[in-house]
This record gives structure tokens, C-alpha cells and sequence, in this order.
């Protein structure tokens, strides 16, 4: 698949200097899941999905219970989620979800981010489909042919299974990401240190010199701006 999850999930770690930001970020999210549906995470599967995927950034249990208590309550603080597409200097491409309670601003922010950094922002679709919506499932250890084999006698559909920095790493279909787990975790696999869905781009690019400056100064700026959740891009960065 080419993008070695672990080391990308250390980096985004390390540039936030407190967990306060990812916190937040987590806290807005499972607001959000919580009040789309059932507050209930054995209902109501988004809620399930985005709670897992905080578990794997050890986001505390009170931070979690706390946004779910919120979207009980009588209080209607409206958000939206946005995604902006995008190109970065020779031939990169930037996908941006973001949630929002002001998509004026938002959106200003972002262009300003692509404009100002050696990019341009594109209409919806522009770089999307040159990605594939994919499942992503890491396990702490584990034999990588076994763990396919568990997944194929439970007629799930699995793109690949690697073996990553020391972890097993699952990707499938998004719409099976339940599934995957659930399948897992009866052949008692019940350690998760990833789980997410993610944009993985089909071909990927190298950039040096001020083209790479350039690509990792846009990256900075829209990570640290407070609306951004993901950013997914097709830049090879493996080597850093």
C-alpha cells in the first residue's frame, strides 16, 4: 500500500506539543456521531467507529463519555463536515475533511493555506477519485497469512495484510471495517493499535528540494488549523 501508517500516526503525534488538540478534535467528532444517531456506540455504528479509532490515539475514557453526555443534553451547537480537495506543488494532492460551526470561515482558511503555500484549492472531485476510500486495521502482532486466512473463512473481502514496524496491518473495504474487527476479535484478537478509514491514493510522488519545503509547509499550516480532522496526500514520504 505503500504509507507506513505508524510512522505517519508518530509524526502527527509529535507536532501536537500537548494531547489538548487531538482531545478536542476527538471530543467534536464523537459529539457530532453521538448526535446523528443513538448516543449509544452498540447502535449506533458511527459512533462505534469513531470511538475505536480514539481509543487507538489513548484518547481517556472521560474525554469520550464527556462528548457523548454533551450530545444527550438539550444543547443543539451545530457542525458540519466539509472536505476540500486540492493540489500541492509538481503534481501532489491534498485531501482536507474538516468539521465545522463556521464553514465561511473554514473554507477562507483553507484556501488562503493551499494559496499562500505553493497550491491551489479544486472543485469536488478534482482529486478524490484518484483515491481509494480503504479500512485500515492494525494489530500489535500476529502472523499475516493466519490473520488473512481468519478473515477469508468469514467471506470478508481484504485488500492486503502486511506486516508494518513490528504490527499487522489489515486494509479492506470501509463498509466492512466492523466486520473485520468483530472477525478478529472471536479468534481473540482484541487489541487494536489502528483503526481507521482512510483516502489511500492509488499512485504516490516524490518531491525534493523547494517542492517538498513547499508541500511540508502547506501540510503544517492545514494541520494547525483547529477545523481540520484528516488530511490525507499522495506524497511518498517514507524515506524522512
Amino acid at each position: 500500500m505503500g504509507r507506513k501508517w505508524f510512522n505517519i500516526k508518530d509524526k502527527k503525534a509529535a507536532k501536537d506539543k500537548s494531547n489538548s488538540r487531538v482531545y478536542a478534535k476527538f471530543g467534536v467528532e464523537i459529539y457530532m456521531a453521538a448526535k446523528s444517531g443513538d448516543p449509544d456506540p452498540t447502535t449506533n455504528q458511527k459512533l462505534h467507529f469513531v470511538i475505536e479509532k480514539a481509543k487507538t490515539y489513548n484518547v481517556p475514557k472521560h474525554i469520550i463519555d464527556r462528548a457523548i453526555e454533551k450530545a444527550k443534553g438539550a444543547g443543539d451547537e451545530q457542525f458540519q463536515e466539509l472536505r476540500y480537495e486540492g493540489f500541492g506543488p509538481n503534481g501532489s494532492m491534498i485531501i482536507v475533511d474538516a468539521v465545522t460551526n463556521n464553514v465561511n470561515r473554514t473554507a477562507s482558511d483553507i484556501r488562503a493555506a493551499y494559496s499562500k503555500n505553493g497550491g491551489n484549492m479544486g472543485v469536488t472531485g478534482s482529486v478524490s477519485y484518484l483515491f481509494d476510500n480503504t479500512a485500515i486495521i492494525g494489530l500489535p502482532n500476529g502472523d499475516p497469512d493466519e490473520i488473512l486466512e481468519i478473515l477469508m473463512e468469514a467471506d470478508l473481502d481484504v485488500k492486503d495484510v502486511l506486516e508494518e514496524d513490528g504490527h499487522v496491518i489489515i486494509y479492506g473495504e470501509p463498509n466492512e471495517f466492523y466486520a473485520l474487527q468483530e472477525a478478529l476479535k472471536e479468534k481473540g484478537y482484541t487489541e487494536f493499535t489502528l483503526g481507521e478509514i482512510q483516502m489511500i491514493p492509488q499512485n504516490e510522488v516524490t518531491l525534493t528540494g523547494d517542492d517538498l519545503e513547499k508541500f511540508e509547509k502547506l501540510i503544517d499550516v492545514l494541520e494547525d488549523n483547529e477545523d481540520v480532522q484528516e488530511i490525507y496526500h499522495n506524497v511518498n514520504l517514507d524515506e524522512e
